[in-house]
């Protein structure tokens, strides 16, 4: 029987270790690849026959590949015959079902990979539809429902550009990454902050890390 490659993408080696210790204990499968960047990435899938790519959302994006959805959309169109799984923390609905319409086989929420890497594999196996848990609510939302409710409101777009933010990347820094104007992506995010109800970056800063978003 034919085995399935499958590639690994995480910047946390701890987090590589760990997902091929999963991937590996399935007969099925062969973790032909890790990376731990976009470049490493489209480095093995151009040297070999990858079958399923199982890949953080959030990366460092020093590369014209990047990550988040400029990486999962690269990978679609230049690779559509190879299957992508998401590993993330992120719960916002909008992105989840942003993901899906990329194309990807499936989100598996970081806190629960180790219940959930075996069905989304097994399903894969099968060429069955794996079926996402819904992400469990953190102690921030329990304490304050209006933190899920204002990330909420902000469109894909809004999101992507606060996350590369918080993840310290400028306004011009994003607008290079994204092949957008800096006018654009500033009028996105002042957009984002009125949306979560902050009036400066150091108050979108620590409302994103207090609420655990992007962790």
């Amino acid at each position: 029987m034919k085995k399935i490659n499958v590639v690994i993408v995480d910047d946390h080696p701890i987090v590589l270790l760990g997902v091929r210790e999963l991937v590996e204990r399935d007969s099925r499968f062969c973790v032909v690849g890790e990376a731990v960047s976009s470049p490493g990435l489209i480095e093995i899938l151009e040297q070999q026959t990858v079958d399923i790519v199982i890949t953080d959302f959030n990366m460092p994006t020093e590369s014209p590949y990047g990550d988040g959805f400029k990486l999962i959309e690269y990978l679609s169109r230049q690779f559509p015959l190879t299957q992508i799984l998401v590993l993330t923390m992120i719960s916002n609905p909008l992105i989840l079902t942003r993901l899906h319409e990329l194309g990807v086989v499936g989100v598996i929420q970081k806190n629960q990979l180790h219940d959930e890497i075996e069905k989304a594999l097994e399903s894969i196996a099968r060429q069955t539809r794996y079926k996402s848990l819904e992400q469990a609510p953190t102690s921030v939302i329990k304490s304050n429902a209006a933190v899920e409710e204002r990330f909420a409101r902000l469109s894909p777009k809004e999101f992507e550009i606060l996350r590369l933010f918080i993840a310290g990347k400028s306004v011009t820094d994003i607008a290079h990454s994204q092949n957008r104007s800096t006018k654009t992506i500033s009028s996105q995010k002042i957009s984002a902050m009125r949306k979560l109800e902050v009036e400066s970056d150091q108050d979108l800063l620590s409302y994103c890390h207090q609420s655990n978003i992007f962790n």
